[in-house]
Order: C-alpha cells, then structure tokens, then sequence
C-alpha cells in the first residue's frame, strides 16, 4: 500500500515505481534520523546513567553486608565519572564504609577530606567535616586538632542548631585534657550563646561535675539554682541531685547527705550506688564519723 503522503500518480506522468520507492524510503529514513536526534538532544541534557546505576549497585551491596564489593563498585563510579556529584557520592561513601565498616580511619579521613575539598559549599562538605572531627577525636585521637575541626564547624555556620553540640565536644575535649578551667570557659560559652538548647543541660551538668571534683561546692549550688529555674523538669535532674548530697557528704554534712540520698531511692538510674552510698553514710553516722576534709581542718585548729 502507497502511503497517502506520496505523490499521485497520473497515467503517463513518467513516474517509475523505481522513484516512487527511492521516494518512500527517503522519507523514512529522514524521519528515522530525526527521532535519533531529538533523542540524542534529550539525553544529551540528562546525567549518565552508567555512575548512577554503579551507585545505586554500590548501594545495594552496601546494604546487604557486602562491603568490599561494595568498595570496588564506589571506585568504578570514580573511573566512570572522577569529577561532580556522582564522583562526590563515591568519595563520601568509601569514607562511611572504611569509617563504620572496616575500621581503617586514615583511609575514611582521606576520603572525607577529599569530598570537603573538591565542593566547600556541597551537599555532602558539612557531614564529611562532621566525620572528620569526630574521627580525629574518637579514633585518632589528636585532641588539639579535634578542638580545631569542631571549631571549624562553628565557623562554618553551617547547621547553626548544631553548633552547641560542637561547643559541647570542644568542652568535653578540654574536660579530657585535665584542663578544667578551659572546659569550664568553654562551657560557659555553650550556655551564653544557646541558653536554651539540649546541650545546654548536659552542660550544666557537666560544670557541676567539675566543680564537685574541684571542690568548689558552693559554685556548684549557685548553678544548680540556675538550672532548676532554666529546666525545671529536665531528666538530669537526679544526677544533680546526687552531686548535690555528694557535696553534703563531702563537707561533712553526713545527716543532711543521707537524707538527700534516700530521697533518691527508687528513682535514681544507679541503684546499686544509692544502696552502698546510703550504706557508707549510715556506718559513718553511726560511728559519729566526719569527712577527711573536716577532720582535716579540726586537726588544724589543734
């Protein structure tokens, strides 16, 4: 059958059935080719497919437990695409395998310093300089440089509702320094610029602690007042509790210390310790006992 777009055909107009096919099969192959250019021109505007499928089986891999087939799929996609975000994908799950899964945290740190290079301003920068901090605290060890990647972090600015957690880490640095002082600035740090944040109880909790261990009992009562009137009903408040009668106990308070243990009996989450605390005070008591530091000081006045 003639198509209906092929020209007529009138008796004697000297038109061949040789010209009416060579006619046919040039329009078809004209249309032919203009549907491979118009999806060349469409796929051209798409990313490859080819990363995006090694991604995905990378992935799937990973997921399955798989990990160092996995790792061979991640470094094909950097052979098939080395630059943009497929490469940056690549780069930032090797360091999450290597980090989580194969425990090699020079290679995790190599690769999370690259992602955060190649695009500062990324989808993937901010978590990669997360990794890094934590690794070179957890794991590496390197406490000065620690404080200077979480601080970097702050600088950053990048997750702001983030950042107390970060002041926090770089006080719980100096508190693991021995510099107490330090942490107790840094600390006052975190409670100055996020009042109002979840780490701002931890953090009174932690000044409390250092404080108690410091001796410094009285400074430690002034901040519990001041977190009781911030956070009235925070879940931290047994461990204050429990610095607070450790105070008592420590100045030679014994009654007062025993009475303000018991009251956390059946609430607090160490038992056990309530029970030998409680246990000590009452066999000190009834020895008529007093702390060292205050056998200290009468000694003195002898």
């Amino acid at each position: 059958m003639i198509p209906a777009w092929t020209p007529a055909l009138h008796a004697g107009d000297g038109i061949s059935i040789r010209r009416i096919e060579l006619f046919i099969r040039t329009r078809f192959h004209f249309k032919w080719l203009l549907w491979i250019a118009l999806a060349l021109l469409i796929g051209g505007c798409q990313p490859d497919p080819t990363p995006r499928n090694l991604l995905e089986k990378a992935h799937d891999r990973w997921i399955d437990g798989h990990s160092h087939s996995a790792v061979e799929l991640f470094r094909a996609v950097l052979e098939v695409s080395p630059q943009g975000p497929f490469a940056e994908e690549a780069l930032f799950r090797l360091g999450e395998i290597h980090y989580f899964d194969l425990d090699e945290h020079e290679k995790a740190l190599n690769y999370f310093h690259d992602v955060a290079k190649r695009n500062p301003k990324g989808p993937l920068a901010y978590e990669s300089r997360k990794y890094i901090a934590e690794i070179v605290e957890l794991n590496i060890k390197d406490l000065d440089q620690a404080i200077i990647e979480y601080q970097n972090l702050i600088n950053h600015n990048e997750r702001p509702e983030e950042n107390p957690e970060h002041q926090f880490r770089i006080a719980s640095i100096f508190f693991k320094k021995h510099n107490y002082d330090q942490a107790l600035m840094e600390l006052e740090i975190l409670l100055e610029n996020y009042p109002r944040s979840e780490w701002a109880e931890r953090a009174y909790f932690r000044m409390m602690e250092i404080l108690f261990s410091l001796k410094k009992c009285d400074e430690a009562r002034t901040r519990y007042a001041q977190f009781q009137n911030t956070f009235p009903h925070s879940d931290f408040e047994g461990d204050m509790e429990f610095i607070m009668a450790s105070c008592l106990e420590e100045e030679g308070e014994l009654d007062l210390a025993h009475e303000r243990f018991k009251a956390l009996e059946g609430s607090y989450r160490y038992p056990a310790l309530i029970k030998m605390k409680l246990e000590g005070l009452e066999q000190r008591i009834k020895k008529g006992g007093r702390s060292k530091r205050k056998i200290h000081r009468s000694r003195r006045k002898n």
